[in-house]
């Protein structure tokens, strides 16, 4: 079903989970950067990140396989 931008919600949705997870990437990079000599956080801060950058390659998948099926 089409929400009131004509894009289907489940590809709506995976863009916006690409998005956000895009978005959090960046900004848990600046936060690492802040932690500045606090080496434990900036580690937590970067683990984060690399979390959001595996969910956002696999919404970009998800969505890519979609497209392509005409989804």
């Amino acid at each position: 079903m089409a929400d009131k931008t004509g894009t289907n919600d489940p590809t709506y949705n995976l863009i916006s989970v690409l998005y956000h997870a895009l978005q959090g990437a960046e900004t848990y990079e600046k936060y690492a950067s802040d932690a500045g000599s606090d080496q434990d956080l900036a580690n937590f801060f970067r683990e984060v990140q690399q979390q959001e950058k595996q969910r956002a390659d696999r919404a970009k998948q998800l969505l890519a396989t979609r497209l392509q099926q005409g989804g």
